[in-house]
């Protein structure tokens, strides 16, 4: 059910709609194994790039950093963030997107943060800026001292965006984001965010300030129409703001192929990310 939702017909729309307008998995048939392919591969790979991991930018667990260095201190950094609708998964089992990374000689950083309900998603927005601060003093120690091009997915997206306004960030790519909350307070996913009035005009990059620096908005043009709106809604606003930064829909992927552009070594949205730094 891959309905093609606009801002007109959202109200019409029956809640097992509007679940699905934003369900991912259930979009993706072979979504699980998707997953299970992406974990167990970082599980070696982790492993053999161990030398910068569980680092703590924070007090609990999960606001601990992995840190990939390609040899390189001044080479640029490409920071990651996972997605999971901000409820689900972990650092650890994305360690294999750096390996596109480390090939173009570049520092991957691959960032962790704690979860709804645990937390709010206003906590989660404070513990990436928290993280990025702790980067920008303590990565040189570990041969991260490049400029920093922040990019997830997702959730991951929408943290990216926010997490652009930090200013040790030097660009940004925004995968498969959601940059306005309303809608999401309507499906299913509110029953761990439990998400205010304030955190949705707050938390919405819709809704902030324009960042005038480089941010690229991608998404797979094969996902739910509804997260292709929203990243182009996104990029019309940055257009209209004359802010800089391209809208990239990567052909064919879906929601969980999109990332492969990230992972591969020959991935578009790696040779992206070192143009927006040009």
């Amino acid at each position: 059910m891959n309905l093609d939702v606009t801002k007109s017909n959202w109200g019409s729309l029956t809640q097992r709609e509007r679940d699905a307008a934003y369900n991912n998995n259930g979009a993706v048939p072979d979504a699980t194994a998707l997953i299970e392919e992406r974990n167990q591969a970082s599980i070696p790979f982790r492993a053999t790039h161990a030398s910068a991991v569980d680092l703590p930018y924070g007090e609990t667990q999960r606001e601990q950093w992995d840190l990939f260095p390609g040899g390189n201190p001044e080479a640029p950094t490409l920071v990651f963030i996972h997605g999971g609708y901000w409820q689900r998964n972990r650092r650890e089992d994305f360690a294999a997107m750096a390996e596109g990374g480390l090939a173009m000689g570049w520092n991957v950083a691959i960032c962790g943060y704690s979860l709804c309900p645990e937390v709010t998603m206003t906590r989660i927005v404070y513990q990436i800026h928290a993280a990025l601060g702790w980067l920008s003093t303590e990565g040189p120690k570990y041969g991260f001292a490049g400029p920093i091009v922040l990019t997830g997915w997702s959730a991951g997206g929408h943290l990216t965006a926010l997490g652009a306004e930090h200013p040790a960030v030097s660009a940004a790519i925004a995968i498969s984001g959601i940059f306005e909350l309303g809608p999401i307070r309507d499906t299913y996913l509110n029953a761990a965010l439990k998400l205010t009035d304030e955190e949705i005009i707050e938390l919405s990059p819709m809704r902030r300030p324009i960042v005038q620096k480089p941010i690229a908005i991608a998404y797979g043009a094969a996902e739910l129409p509804e997260l292709c709106r929203q990243s182009r809604d996104f990029h019309r606003l940055r257009s209209e703001a004359q802010a800089p930064g391209p809208l990239w829909p990567v052909p064919g992927a879906d929601h969980f192929r999109v990332l492969e552009a990230l992972r591969r070594p020959d991935g578009a949205l790696l040779r992206l990310a070192a143009e927006l730094l040009r």
